[in-house]
């Protein structure tokens, strides 16, 4: 039996389980992210630095009396920007190959274990890293990096479905802002944490310390989590009866088969997958060459690096959660229109980050100037949580797990493309290499945008509702048995 969004009131604790399920996923988010990005930063001091990086051109950047240790640094492993740009876009190859069969799994088996299993192999794979990076050398690290990425696979489609069964359409913009901005949480710490944690214990450390972060996650996951209010033990019926009579979602038991064809020929999904490419363009550029920057180009410290890395991501958390609330409010009270409201916000989110990367650029060697550029930039980057990361909900949430699988797979392709780019680009790591890098991130994240906003919505697709889905496959079916006679 299909339910429909109804006006069912708030439970009178408007906390409950549902807040709980969001936590739990903002740290899945968080450590996920950890796991992703801390080898960015490690990376750095993994590394041998020849003689003359940084230092080709005019427009380089000259050392600073308490940085000529940070140059001189003998990293154990000799690897060139192009093979650390291989080994940095390797997470991404697992990671596209298992976005969509994770979703399928999410939708038609649940979160629970689909989620818990990968979140195992990505904490297993961070731990091994060091032992595996000083015995098989690159390329055992780039194979343990695509099993990291294969294990996050499901991470975004389960968290999704997660949504799906666990939020209100009235608290989504909320709800989501908590679970998914521990995306940059989780870059804050994987920058910020790992550079103390660097300069104490060594870059080993960074890998031992997050590794085990996520098996701790992982008890807890399995204690808390059920994959929906009608089967968990200890929620409140009001809380339940809410859940269910307004989320908008129908029972996986009772969904037909995935409408393949009308899916992926929806434009307004591709509009959605066009904007998530140049998103994913723009954040994975300064996620995962930031600290190369940083040290290369500008000379910091490890600890510097880490901090002035990680703090554009508590910017763009902070202004996740404020424009979550800022959109509920929008199309709750003020009455406007849910898709207005998404390409606003996704145009914020493209704009700002646009502005900032640009100026950092042309901040010549001012490290509080770039660095004040740089947490502008990505702190406007943070309205894209409440915007986009839910627009695969607005337009079915019945097979939301599908359609952010299909989206987050063909976004992070932008992933594997990026850090080899970047490595391609930068041989020599001067500024006006790395100006390049900037301009091109600006042009391809405006462009997607404006084709967004030419194709994207956020009204519910035809092809959410189970009855009309089963409609166009028995019309399909009778159109062949037709042609055969």
């Amino acid at each position: 039996m299909r339910l429909s969004i109804t006006t069912t009131p708030m439970p009178e604790n408007k906390w409950g389980l549902r807040h709980l399920i969001g936590i739990m996923g903002f740290f899945a988010v968080g450590i996920g992210y950890i796991h992703r990005f801390c080898l960015s930063l490690a990376i750095t001091e993994m590394v041998r630095i020849h003689a003359g990086g940084g230092k080709i051109d005019a427009h380089s950047c000259p050392l600073a009396q308490n940085t000529t240790t940070v140059i001189k640094n003998a990293g154990e492993f000799d690897w060139s920007e192009e093979t650390q740009g291989l080994i940095l876009s390797s997470f991404f190859w697992g990671y596209v190959i298992n976005q969509l069969p994770g979703g399928l799994m999410a939708e038609r088996w649940g979160v629970k274990w689909v989620l818990g299993f990968g979140m195992l192999i990505s904490s297993m794979a961070t731990l091994l890293t060091p032992v595996v990076s000083r015995t098989l050398g690159s390329w055992g690290l780039v194979c343990l990096r695509i099993a990291i990425g294969f294990g996050q696979g499901p991470l975004y489609p389960s968290l999704n479905v997660l949504m799906s069964n666990w939020s209100s359409a009235n608290e989504r913009g909320r709800l989501g802002a908590i679970v998914f901005a521990g995306a940059q949480i989780g870059n804050f710490v994987s920058m910020a944490i790992s550079g103390i944690i660097i300069s104490y214990l060594g870059w080993t450390g960074v890998f031992y310390i997050f590794g085990s972060l996520g098996i701790v996650w992982l008890a807890v996951w399995f204690i808390v989590y059920y994959n929906s209010p009608l089967e968990h033990p200890y929620i409140k019926e009001d809380e339940r009866t809410y859940i269910i009579t307004t989320s908008g979602k129908t029972h996986y038991k009772d969904l037909p088969p995935t409408p393949w064809i009308p899916i992926l020929t929806s434009v307004p999904l591709w509009g959605l997958i066009i904007a998530q490419v140049g998103h994913d363009w723009g954040l994975f550029t300064i996620i995962t060459d930031l600290p190369k920057y940083m040290k290369s180009v500008l000379h910091v410290s490890v600890k510097e690096n880490g901090v002035i890395s990680g703090v554009p991501y508590l910017g763009m958390w902070f202004f996740a959660i404020i424009s979550g609330w800022v959109v509920d409010w929008m199309i709750v009270k003020l009455g406007w229109g849910i898709s207005l409201v998404r390409k606003m916000f996704i145009t914020i989110a493209s704009i700002g980050p646009a502005i900032g990367i640009i100026a950092a650029s042309y901040s010549g060697c001012d490290k509080l100037l770039t660095s004040v550029f740089f947490i502008f930039g990505m702190t406007i980057m943070g309205a894209f949580i409440p915007s986009l990361k839910v627009n695969a909900l607005d337009l079915s949430p019945n097979y939301a797990g599908t359609l952010m699988a299909i989206v987050g797979g063909i976004g992070a392709i932008s992933g594997i493309l990026t850090p080899y780019l970047v490595g391609v680009l930068t041989p020599n790591s001067t500024l006006l290499e790395w100006r390049l890098v900037f301009w091109i991130s600006v042009a391809v994240l405006m462009g997607t945008n404006i084709i967004y906003l030419l194709m994207g919505t956020a009204k519910t697709q035809w092809w959410n509702d189970p009855d009309q889905v089963r409609s166009y496959t028995e019309g399909k079916e009778k159109s062949k048995e037709k042609e055969a006679a």
